[in-house]
C-alpha cells in the first residue's frame, strides 16, 4: 500500500473512533497522522526498512507498527475490527453533506438510526428536529443531502476508479500470454464520474483461464460475480464493479473502440459505416446484407489499431476524450480536430498551498517536488486574510512568506517560485486584502505576480447574485484568474447557481483567465464549458489546488478535463515558458 492509501485509512480510523465516542485526543492523533503521512517526502517503505518512521513527530511506535502492517500486508487488523464493530451504514451517512461523526453518533445513540433509509424516514417524520443541535433547517438539508447521495449511488470519482483500474492492470500485464491490455470505458474518456471499470485484453485463445485467475484473485477483489474464459466480473473492496474481457488480437482494436464508447459516439460511427456498405461492431467491419446495402460496398480494409478504423471511415483519429458525440465526428471528417494539450506541455502551475496557510509542505519541499516533475516554475497561492478557516495569512505572515520566496529564488537556477494569493470573493463581489490596503507603502495586491479569486462562503445565493458577485470580482484590475468557478464538490455537493456563460463572457471582456481546478472532487471548470471559453478567447490555467507535494500530480486530472474540452497547448497559460509567462502577467488587468 502506498502512502496515499495509508493516509486515507488512518483518517478513516480517526472517524470511526469518533463514531464510537472514543477519546478525542486519540481520534485527533489518527487524523493528524494521516496529514503527516500525506506530507512526508521520503519513501514510506524506506522509512519502514530503516525503522525511522516512529521517529517522525506525531507518529510514535504504536502508529508506526500499524502503518508498517498496512504497507507490508495491505491490511490492518485493528482497522478491520474497528470497522466491523459499527454498522456499515454509519459511514455511508457521513456522505450526507452537513453530517459529521458527532451528529451521526447522536442519531445512532438517540434514535438507533444506522442506514440512509432509516435517516430519511426519521427526517420525513420530523424526528430529527427534536434533537439538540439539529432543528428544522438541518432536517431539511439532510433530506436534500440524502437525495444527492442516492442520486450518485454506485458512482465514483474518476481518480478513484483510475487508480483502482491501474492496480488491476499492473497485475494482469504480468501474464506472459498478454498481447495488448487497455482500460476502456468512461475512464479512458476521462469522465469526471465513473460507474464501473472496463478492462480489455488480447491474448491467444488458450490462455484465458490463467488471465482470469490472475484477475479474480487480485488482492483488491471483494467478491467474484462471474467468471468465464472470455469475460469475468468482480466487485472490488472499494465497491466498484470491474469487468475483464479477453479477445483475440485481430478483434482488439474494434473491441477497444466499442467498449471505450461513448454510446452516442458509437451510434454515429455505425451510422457512418453504413454509408460505406459496412456493419461495425466490437468484432470488426463486415459487409451489410443485400437489403441494407446502398450501392456497391467499399472494400473492407484490415485494421490493426484504432487509427486504422477511423482512417477506413475517412476520418482523422479521434482521441478517446473527445468521443462524446459533441461535434468530433464532423470535425474529424473535415480534418479540423484540435491538437489536444498533453502533460509534457505543462511548464508549471499556480494554485498551490504551503504551510503558511492550510498546506502540509514547506515552500522548499514544494519547489523540490515541482522540479522533479520537470517544471520551470511554481506559483504559491495561500489563502488571504479573511479565510481564517484555512489559515489565511495575516499581513505579518505574508511579509515572512514573500521574504522566504525571495530568498529561495536567489538560490534557484532555471526555476522560479511565483508569488500568488487565493483571495476570497466577498459577498458584495469585492476581493480580500481590502482591495489593496497599504502594506509597507505599497498596495498588498500589487506585490503578487498573480491573484486567484474564488468564492468560499455564502453559497446559498440566487443565480443572479452569484453571477453578479463573480463578475464584479473579475472587473478588479488585480485579479488574474477565477478559481474553482462553480464551487462544486463532485458526488458531495452541487455548485452554487451561477450563469457560467455570462461569467465566461465577462472573463473574455476583462482579459481574465479561468482555472480548471484539478482537485479530484472539483474538476471545475467543467469540460462542457471549456470549448466555449476557448471560442471566446479566454485563457485557461490548469491548477492542482495542491495542499501537499503529492497533490501537485493531480494536475494530470485537469489535463484530462482540458482535453475533453477540446483545449490545445495555446489555450492553456501554464504551457508558457517562464519569460513569456511573466510578460503575460505584467500586462494583465
Amino acid at each position: 500500500m502506498d502512502k496515499k492509501g495509508v493516509a486515507e485509512i488512518l483518517d478513516e480510523i480517526g472517524t470511526l473512533l469518533e463514531l464510537k465516542g472514543d477519546n478525542p485526543f486519540k481520534c485527533r492523533a489518527y487524523h493528524n497522522a494521516s496529514r503527516i503521512i500525506t506530507a512526508i517526502t521520503q519513501d514510506i517503505k524506506e522509512l519502514i526498512v530503516t525503522d525511522t518512521l516512529k521517529d517522525i513527530k506525531g507518529i510514535g511506535e504504536g502508529l508506526s507498527d500499524k502503518i508498517t502492517e498496512l504497507v507490508l500486508t495491505d491490511h490492518l487488523k485493528y482497522y478491520d475490527d474497528l470497522k466491523y464493530s459499527l454498522p456499515a451504514g454509519l459511514l455511508e451517512m457521513l456522505r450526507v453533506q452537513g453530517l459529521g461523526p458527532k451528529k451521526v453518533k447522536v442519531l445512532y445513540d438517540k434514535l438507533k438510526i444506522k442506514t440512509l433509509d432509516q435517516l430519511k424516514d426519521a427526517a420525513e417524520q420530523h424526528k430529527l428536529a427534536k434533537l439538540e443541535g439539529f432543528g428544522e433547517k438541518t432536517e431539511e438539508n439532510i433530506l436534500k443531502g440524502i437525495e444527492l447521495v442516492k442520486k450518485h449511488v454506485d458512482k465514483y470519482l474518476y481518480p478513484t476508479a483510475k487508480i483502482a483500474a491501474d492496480r488491476i492492470v499492473e497485475v494482469i500485464k504480468k501474464q506472459s500470454s498478454i498481447i495488448r491490455c487497455e482500460i476502456a470505458g468512461s475512464i479512458r474518456r476521462c469522465k469526471e464520474i465513473i460507474g464501473d471499470i472496463d478492462i480489455l485484453v488480447s491474448a491467444d485463445s488458450k490462455s484465458g483461464n490463467k488471465i482470469m485467475d490472475a484477475f479474480t484473485s487480485h488482492p483488491d477483489v471483494d467478491k467474484v460475480i462471474a467468471m468465464g474464459d472470455t469475460k469475468s466480473s468482480i466487485l472490488l473492496k472499494s465497491g466498484i464493479n470491474c469487468d475483464l474481457r479477453v479477445v483475440n488480437d485481430e478483434e482488439f482494436s474494434f473491441a477497444l473502440a466499442y467498449f471505450t464508447g461513448s454510446k452516442e459516439h458509437n451510434i454515429e460511427m455505425r451510422s457512418l459505416a453504413k454509408k460505406f456498405g459496412w456493419s461495425l461492431n466490437e468484432y470488426g467491419f463486415s459487409e451489410l446484407g443485400s437489403e441494407e446495402k446502398r450501392g456497391k460496398a467499399k472494400q473492407i480494409i484490415p485494421c490493426k489499431n484504432e487509427e486504422d478504423i477511423y482512417k477506413a471511415l475517412e476520418l482523422s483519429y479521434i482521441p478517446p476524450e473527445l468521443r462524446e458525440n459533441m461535434g468530433e465526428i464532423e470535425a474529424a471528417s473535415k480534418g479540423t480536430l484540435p491538437h489536444l494539450i498533453e502533460e509534457k506541455d505543462i511548464r508549471g502551475t499556480f494554485h498551490v498551498h504551503s504551510t503558511y496557510s492550510d498546506g502540509a509542505n514547506t515552500l522548499e519541499e514544494l519547489v523540490i517536488a515541482a522540479q522533479k516533475l520537470g517544471w520551470k516554475y511554481l506559483g504559491i497561492a495561500d489563502h488571504s486574510k479573511s479565510a481564517a478557516y484555512a489559515g489565511g495569512l495575516s499581513e505579518e505572515k505574508l511579509k515572512l512568506q514573500l521574504k522566504e520566496i525571495d530568498k529561495l529564488n536567489n538560490s534557484l537556477t532555471c526555476f522560479r517560485l511565483l508569488k500568488g494569493t487565493e483571495v476570497d470573493i466577498l459577498p458584495d463581489g469585492a476581493v480580500d486584502w481590502n482591495n489593496g490596503r497599504r502594506l509597507d507603502s505599497s498596495r498588498i495586491l500589487e506585490r503578487f505576480d498573480y491573484v486567484i479569486a474564488a468564492i468560499h462562503s455564502k453559497f446559498k445565493m440566487t443565480e443572479v447574485e452569484a453571477t453578479k458577485r463573480t463578475i464584479k470580482a473579475l472587473k478588479n484590475k488585480y485579479v488574474t484568474m477565477l478559481g474553482h468557478p462553480t464551487g462544486r464538490l463532485i458526488l458531495e455537493r452541487d455548485g452554487y447557481p451561477i450563469n457560467m456563460i455570462d461569467v465566461i463572457n465577462a472573463a473574455s471582456d476583462y482579459g481574465k483567465m479561468i482555472e480548471i481546478n484539478s482537485h479530484p472532487q472539483r474538476l471545475d471548470l467543467d469540460w462542457r464549458l471549456c470549448k466555449y471559453a476557448k471560442e471566446k478567447g479566454v485563457k485557461i490555467c490548469i491548477n492542482p489546488d495542491a495542499h501537499n507535494v503529492d497533490g501537485l500530480t493531480d494536475i494530470s486530472y485537469g489535463i484530462g478535463i482540458a482535453r475533453k474540452g477540446w483545449l490545445e497547448k495555446s489555450d492553456v497559460i501554464n504551457t508558457l515558458e517562464l519569460k513569456e509567462l511573466l510578460k503575460y502577467f505584467k500586462i494583465r488587468g
